[in-house]
C-alpha cells in the first residue's frame, strides 16, 4: 500500500476529528478500479475505511455508515466514487 494522497489524507483527518477513533485505516484501492466507471485518471476515487470508535457502541451498521458518511461530507459527493466501510465499536471482533 502506498502513502495516501491529498484526498485520502483529508478523509483521514475528517474521520479522526469527527469520530475520535481508537483505530483508523484509510486505504486507497483506486488502482484496482482503473478504467472502471467513476475512476478518476489521477486516482483517489475508490477507498476502504476500517474504523473502530466508541461512538459506534450500540449503533446499527447503517447508523455507523451514516456517521462515517457525514464526517466525510462533500468528499463523498464530489470526489470519492466508492467507499467500503468496516465500522466497529471497541471490543467487537472483525
Amino acid at each position: 500500500m502506498s502513502a495516501l494522497g491529498p484526498v485520502g489524507q483529508e478523509m483521514q483527518k475528517r474521520l479522526q476529528e469527527a469520530l475520535n477513533p481508537t483505530h483508523l485505516e484509510v486505504i486507497d484501492e483506486s488502482h484496482r478500479h482503473a478504467g472502471h466507471a467513476g475512476a478518476h485518471p489521477e486516482g483517489e476515487s475508490h477507498f476502504r475505511v476500517v474504523i473502530v470508535a466508541d461512538v459506534f457502541e450500540g449503533k446499527s451498521p447503517v447508523q455507523r455508515h451514516r456517521l462515517v458518511n457525514e464526517a466525510l461530507g462533500e468528499l463523498l459527493r464530489e470526489r470519492v466514487h466508492a467507499l467500503a466501510i468496516t465500522a466497529r465499536a471497541p471490543g467487537e471482533t472483525p
